[in-house]
């Protein structure tokens, strides 16, 4: 039996319905698990993508582009072939998607997190015969703490920051992770410990959060505060490209922090030249991955993004058919090289 998915040179194609999932390059038809730019790429004659991730597309691709909005759960016909959206819980309009051909179906997964998550939809298990995975952080180091952990570690730099009388300059990409941090300082009652400012490509995407409805810590932008602003109290959330321009040095004296799940590792934040990491990640750890793909409930495993080869062999001594799929990017990838338009420092 032929292969209902396959990997052609813009990336993963149903050649039956004739469309591709997160296709490398532009196509006729794509269909986008989200907006993030190693997964969305504009140029495509149609896309189809998740219905709360639509204007975030939109921002990715281009406001005249042609895109079909999907609710979770629904499904369309795209040339016989069943195709359905569920969350991923990733980040906004994050989603797996479902392909079904007569008794077949596969699950693409996109990126994807099972830890609860305020700013998007959670992660829904969807069972089926070959599910296709990301393994960003495909190794057993990888295990994350608890959020509370991580955004009381958060607040107590913040805090002994603004003791020592320094601005707190906190990396995080830009769509998602920003949303999120904002979305938990607000939850866990930190956000009034002082003002908040944001990079024009953070505050662009939380605009799009919060006419989507999603609670933020208030925020202001940094590039409209009065050039004679204190920012010894301030939090400042930036995209990692910021680090080390020259807009950085107006927030002097400062300290700098990244939320991501790379600070899992030593010595990733003294390569970075970072005061604090906190670790704080959109993706599955191992053991998140081992347990998506459990309750998938697949016979065949496609691994893609990241680590495949651990998370291969692992399923293997399972008794589970893997194989290893390339991936245009590997990782997390910073979410700064296209914004919306407007995306000022």
């Amino acid at each position: 039996m032929d292969s209902l998915l396959q990997l052609a040179e813009n990336g993963l194609y149903c050649a039956a319905g004739d469309f591709y999932v997160d296709p490398w390059r532009p196509v006729d038809r794509a269909v986008v698990t989200h907006a993030h730019s190693d997964h969305a790429c504009p140029g495509s004659q149609a896309y189809l993508t998740a219905r709360p991730g639509e204007a975030l597309l939109r921002a990715r691709v281009g406001g005249e582009a042609a895109i079909q909005p999907l609710d979770y759960g629904a499904s369309v016909a795209l040339n016989g072939i069943r195709v359905s959206l569920h969350p991923a819980g990733h980040i906004l309009g994050s989603a797996q998607v479902r392909i079904e051909s007569g008794s077949e179906v596969w699950v693409v997964s996109g990126d994807y997190k099972l830890e609860p998550d305020p700013t998007c939809a959670a992660f829904e298990p969807v069972a089926c015969d070959t599910f296709v995975t990301e393994s960003t952080f495909g190794l057993p180091i990888y295990r994350w703490p608890p959020q509370a952990e991580v955004f009381a570690e958060i607040r107590n730099w913040w805090a002994a920051n603004q003791q020592a009388g320094k601005a707190s300059v906190l990396f995080a990409y830009s769509l998602g992770k920003a949303q999120r941090v904002l979305a938990g300082l607000q939850a866990n009652g930190y956000a009034a410990a002082g003002p908040i400012y944001t990079h024009g490509a953070v505050e662009n995407f939380c605009r799009l959060y919060r006419e989507a409805g999603i609670a933020l810590a208030p925020t202001t932008h940094a590039g409209a505060a009065p050039a004679a602003t204190d920012w010894s109290r301030a939090l400042i959330l930036a995209p990692p490209s910021a680090n080390g321009t020259l807009w950085m040095r107006r927030f002097a004296p400062l300290s700098t922090g990244f939320v991501s799940g790379w600070m899992r590792i030593r010595g990733a934040r003294r390569r970075r030249s970072l005061d604090r990491g906190f670790v704080l990640s959109d993706h599955a750890d191992w053991s998140g991955i081992l347990s998506a793909i459990r309750t998938a409930g697949a016979s065949r495993v496609w691994v893609t993004h990241g680590y495949r080869a651990p998370v291969v062999e692992w399923l293997g001594q399972q008794g589970i058919e893997a194989r290893a799929v390339e991936a245009r990017f590997d990782g997390e990838q910073d979410e700064t090289g296209v914004e919306p338009a407007g995306a000022e420092p």
